[in-house]
C-alpha cells in the first residue's frame, strides 16, 4: 500500500493566537476542507426525460471546481455507478487524471454499492480506491446486448424491409438472422475495448494485483475480496478516512451542480430533459425512454441491486 501523505494544515493555524485574530475569518480557520465531487449512476453520453446519466460533458464542471481549491490537499471522488459506456468511462477517467497532474492534487476515490465495469475503470483514477467491504467492484470487461425478433415478426407476418449503400451497413440487425461473421465482428471490436480497460487497470494499480486467472474475465467481487486482489487499496468510508489522512478538523465539501431554470439542482450528467423540460421527449420519444430505462435498471440488476 503506498505510503499515506502527512496531515496538512493551514498555515494560519501555526500562528499565534493573537496574531491570528487580525485574520480575515476565512484565513483564521485550521480547518482543512476537502472537495468531494459524488459520480452516481449509469455511464452512457446523454440523458433524457426520464433518467440522467454520466458524462465527461456532465461531470467536467464539477471536476474543474474541485481541482481549483488551491489550499485543498487532496480531491475526494465517490463513486456509485455499475458502468455503462467504454467512452465516457475512459474520458471521465482520464479528465481526473489531467488535472490532478495539472494541480498537482492527490486524489482518493471511495466506492459506494458499486464501482464496476465503467465505473471501476473511473475509480482506478484515483491515488488509492477506499471501498467499503460490502461495495461491489471488478467486473473488468466488455458486454453488448441486444433482441431477436426474426420469430415474432414471422409469426405477425411482418417483412422486413432495409435499403442499404454499404453492404455492411445494417450490421446485427435485430429483425434479420444471425450472422457468424458478424457476431465475430462484434467480438473483435469487444476484445480491443476490453485490453484498452485492461491496459488501464494496470498501469494505474500495477503490482498491487494479485496474480488471479479471473482477474480480468469480467467477475466482480466484495470490497473485502477486492482489497485481497488488490483492485482497492483499503476499506473504510469517505469521513473516517478523511479525517484519519488530514486530521480530526478534515471537513468534506461536496461539489454540488449548478441550479436548473426553476431553482432546482440538476443531476449530474442532466441535460433541459433530464430536468423535466423536454417536453417532446415525454412524448414522441416515451417509449424510447422507457426502452433505455430498462437497459439502464438491468446494470444494476446485474450486481443485485
Amino acid at each position: 500500500m503506498p505510503a499515506q501523505p502527512p496531515i496538512i494544515r493551514s498555515k494560519a493555524a501555526a500562528l499565534p493566537n493573537p496574531l491570528r485574530r487580525l485574520l480575515p475569518r476565512r484565513f483564521r480557520s485550521d480547518d482543512v476542507t476537502i472537495p468531494v465531487v459524488r459520480l452516481s449512476g449509469t455511464i452512457m453520453a446523454g440523458g433524457g426525460a426520464l433518467r440522467s446519466g454520466l458524462s465527461l460533458a456532465g461531470v467536467a464542471p464539477l471536476l474543474d471546481r474541485a481541482f481549483a481549491a488551491k489550499a485543498a490537499p487532496a480531491v475526494a471522488i465517490a463513486i456509485n455507478s455499475p458502468g455503462g459506456s467504454p467512452v465516457q468511462s475512459r474520458l471521465i477517467y482520464q479528465r481526473i487524471r489531467d488535472l490532478a497532474a495539472e494541480k498537482n492534487k492527490r486524489v482518493i476515490v471511495f466506492t459506494e454499492d458499486v464501482a464496476a465495469s465503467g465505473g471501476y475503470m473511473i475509480a482506478c483514477a484515483g491515488d488509492e480506491i477506499v471501498a467499503d467491504p460490502s461495495s461491489i467492484v471488478g467486473s473488468i470487461g466488455v458486454v453488448s446486448g441486444s433482441f431477436g425478433f426474426v420469430e415474432a415478426m414471422q409469426k405477425l407476418g411482418i417483412e422486413r424491409r432495409v435499403y442499404t449503400a454499404g453492404q455492411n451497413k445494417a450490421t446485427l440487425d435485430p429483425f434479420r438472422p444471425e450472422k457468424a461473421e458478424e457476431v465475430e465482428h462484434l467480438k473483435r471490436l469487444q476484445r480491443e475495448v476490453h485490453q484498452t480497460f485492461i491496459d488501464i487497470v494496470k498501469a494505474r494499480r500495477g503490482l498491487r494485483l494479485a496474480d488471479d486467472p479471473d482477474l480480468f474475465t469480467g467477475l466482480f467481487w466484495s470490497g473485502l475480496r477486492g482489497l485481497e486482489l488488490g483492485l482497492v487499496d483499503a476499506l473504510g468510508d469517505l469521513h473516517g478516512v478523511l479525517k484519519a489522512r488530514f486530521g480530526e478538523k478534515a471537513k468534506p465539501q461536496l461539489i454540488q451542480p449548478k441550479r436548473g431554470l426553476l431553482g432546482r439542482r440538476l443531476p449530474v450528467g442532466a441535460t433541459l430533459g433530464g430536468a423535466g423540460l423536454d417536453l417532446a421527449a415525454v412524448g414522441a420519444g416515451a417509449a424510447g425512454e422507457l426502452a433505455a430505462l430498462a437497459a439502464e435498471r438491468a446494470l444494476w440488476s446485474r450486481y443485485g441491486l
